[in-house]
């Protein structure tokens, strides 16, 4: 039996952060019933066709689920999903624009006030209140106000990052909460309202370049992958061609580097870098030092040293290689799933192993439409009049 066994889930959700906080739940369990619209279901779905044609963002974050199509602009639709909610759900989810959800009935006054210990977790942009409830917000966006655009790219320009990380953050702390709200109504029996913003959840990721800026001080420059304050840290080319990425963190391990990779003892006690300050403000001058040492250097003779050296280092993977990734395969990562297009490879959960974890197939548009309608006590002569007035 899976953690989260017994608990469902009713979900209006769309794009990453809701989608990606309830596929963590039916990793552990929980029947999630993903309510989508008729004809296009979640907009997630035609992102791309990169997965044998189905939408990359979508396989990731959907598996496990049950797909049912509500239009619930009809009051047909509305009645389904209010009486799915109060006699199925134990936790709603939502990340419709900010006043949506009320004005489908589906506020946590309204439903607690019908089913006490029901959780409703809300996820937007900005939050249910403030200046900014009602402005809106795309990952990109709140990598911008959240300030991570402002430490993150070049000098010259400031860069995203490559995954959707605000999404991403508000998911995490949505899943966290609602498993923290599930323990708690198992002591008291009553349910909570939970409130996610994407903006809280990335600046709480930001804290250590809000704290570096405190009271007015320089912000953390932008530096590209290597480390804003921390120097030899980041990516260093070497003689075939390739990258190498590794990184100091103290004082033996920068003597450590110098007799042990870069064969120049005397470097450790040059006065220019016997700091990391002193490293990380000599960095243009230090970086010509290490690349003319990595010169005549394979990156696999490079990262040799750096083990051998006790250093820490990495890789610069592109995609393929993560895919085929030895330490992935070696602890058995990749498992078989099923969807609409056959079998897919799929990352078991961080923590988890196959025999703990629910991996299920990412659903087809409206697949479980019927079976839930039926599990509800509507007939099937019901069900064919619902397909006809377009509620489902």
């Amino acid at each position: 039996m899976k953690p989260l066994t017994g608990i469902t889930i009713v979900t209006l959700e769309h794009a990453i952060a809701a989608p990606f906080a309830t596929r963590q739940l039916a990793d552990l369990g929980a029947r999630v019933i993903k309510i989508e619209r008729p004809g296009g279901g979640d907009f997630a779905r035609g992102y791309d066709e990169r997965v044998c044609g189905l939408s990359s963002h979508f396989v990731w974050a959907n598996r496990s689920k049950e797909s049912m199509t509500l239009d619930v602009k009809t009051e047909e639709a509305q009645v389904i999903l209010s009486r799915l909610i109060l006699e199925e759900a134990d936790v709603v989810v939502q990340n419709l624009a900010p006043g949506a959800a009320a004005r489908l009935g589906l506020s946590y006054e309204l439903l607690s006030s019908k089913k006490p210990s029901l959780i409703v977790c809300d996820i937007s942009g900005y939050g249910n209140d403030g200046p900014y409830r009602d402005k809106k917000a795309y990952d990109l966006l709140i990598q911008s106000e959240s300030g991570f655009l402002s430490v993150t790219g070049t000098e010259e320009e400031p860069s995203k990052a490559g995954p959707s990380i605000a999404d991403i953050a508000a998911g995490m702390y949505a899943y966290t909460n609602i498993l923290t709200a599930v323990l708690e109504r198992n002591k008291t029996g009553k349910g909570k309202h939970i409130d996610i913003s994407m903006l809280e959840s990335l600046v709480e990721w930001m804290n250590f370049p809000l704290y570096f800026s405190y009271e007015g001080a320089a912000p953390p420059k932008r530096s590209g992958a290597s480390h804003a304050t921390i120097y030899p840290y980041g990516p260093f080319p070497t003689g075939d061609g390739k990258t190498v990425m590794f990184g100091l963190q103290n004082e033996r391990e920068w003597s450590a580097f110098c007799s042990k990779v870069l064969r120049l003892p005397d470097l450790a006690s040059d006065a220019r870098f016997v700091t990391n300050s002193g490293r990380s403000e000599g960095r243009v001058v230090l970086r010509k030092i290490i690349v003319n040492a990595f010169a005549s250097l394979t990156a696999e003779k490079v990262i040799d040293l750096l083990d051998a050296a006790q250093i820490a280092n990495a890789r610069v993977n592109d995609m393929q290689a993560v895919w085929e990734h030895p330490q992935l395969m070696a602890r058995n990562r990749w498992q078989e799933i099923d969807s609409p297009v056959g079998k897919l490879p799929a990352l078991l959960p961080p923590g988890s192993d196959a025999r703990n974890v629910r991996m299920d197939a990412v659903p087809a548009l409206g697949e479980h439409t019927e079976g839930i309608l039926v599990d509800l006590g509507y007939t099937r002569e019901r069900i064919k009049l619902l397909r006809q007035a377009n509620a489902i």
